[in-house]
C-alpha cells in the first residue's frame, strides 16, 4: 500500500516535470525565432558604418524585423503562466537587452532622440508596467540603452571616416545628455553599474573625436568642445 502511495506521489512529480520541460522547449523555440529577427535587424543596421546614403533604408529593414520580434513576444506572453514572468525570463533576458539597443539605435538614426521605455515596449508588443503582465523590464531597457551608446561611439568614428564631420557633434551631445541622465540613477544592479561605468569611456572617446575635428578646422559648429578630463 505504501509503495502505491509513493508511486502516485512521484508520478505526479513526473507529470509536473514533463510539462515544465515542454513549456521551456516552447519558450526556447520562440526565443530562437525572435533572436533570428534581431540578428537580421543588426545586420541591416551595420550599413550605417559604411554608407552615408543608406541609413533610412537600414532603419526600414530593421523595423520590419522588429515586427517579427513583436509577434514573437506576443506569443511568449500568451505562453507564460500569469505571475511567472521572472521564473522564465532567463530565456529572453539578454536577447531583450540587445533588441532594446537595436530599437534605440533605429529611433536615434530616424529622429535623433532617446526612445522611451514605453515606446520601446509598444514597438515590441510588451507592457511597460510589471503589474500588467509580460513587460519590458526596466533594467533590460537601461542595459540596452547603454549598449546603444557604445554603438554610437563606433558610429561617430566611422562617420568621420566617411567624411561626415557634423554627425559626431550631434552624437557627442546626445551621449553626454544620456550620461547625465544615468548619473541621476542610484544603480544597485552590479551588471548595470559596470555597464554604466563603461559609458564614461564612450563619452570621452566621442569628445576626443569632436576635438580632433575642431582643431583640424573640419567642423561647421562654432561651439567649443574639448575632451573630458580623466
Amino acid at each position: 500500500m505504501q509503495n502505491v502511495v509513493i508511486k502516485d506521489i512521484f508520478d505526479g512529480f513526473n507529470d509536473y516535470l514533463n510539462k515544465e520541460q515542454e513549456l521551456r522547449e516552447q519558450i526556447r523555440e520562440l526565443v530562437r525565432e525572435i533572436d533570428h529577427a534581431a540578428k537580421e535587424a543588426a545586420i541591416a543596421l551595420q550599413v550605417i558604418h559604411s554608407s552615408l546614403t543608406e541609413v533610412s533604408t537600414a532603419c526600414v529593414a530593421a523595423r520590419n524585423q522588429f515586427e517579427v520580434c513583436r509577434k514573437g513576444y506576443q506569443r511568449l506572453a500568451e505562453l507564460i503562466p500569469a505571475g511567472q514572468y521572472y521564473r522564465y525570463n532567463d530565456h529572453w533576458h539578454f536577447l531583450t537587452q540587445r533588441i532594446v539597443f537595436l530599437v534605440g539605435l533605429t529611433i536615434y538614426l530616424e529622429k535623433g532622440i532617446l526612445v522611451s521605455r514605453d515606446t520601446t515596449a509598444e514597438i515590441l508588443g510588451m507592457k511597460s508596467k510589471q503589474a500588467d503582465g509580460f513587460h519590458l523590464d526596466i533594467e533590460d531597457y537601461l542595459m540596452g540603452i547603454l549598449q546603444m551608446a557604445s554603438e554610437l561611439s563606433r558610429y561617430a568614428v566611422n562617420s568621420v571616416t566617411l567624411g561626415d564631420y557634423d554627425r559626431p557633434l550631434a552624437i557627442s551631445k546626445f551621449v553626454a545628455d544620456l550620461n547625465s541622465g544615468f548619473r541621476l540613477l542610484n544603480l544597485k544592479n552590479d551588471g548595470l553599474r559596470k555597464r554604466f561605468d563603461a559609458l564614461k569611456y564612450d563619452v570621452k572617446k566621442i569628445e576626443e573625436i569632436v576635438y580632433d575635428i575642431s582643431i583640424r578646422g573640419l567642423r561647421t559648429d562654432s561651439t567649443d568642445t574639448t575632451p573630458a578630463e580623466q
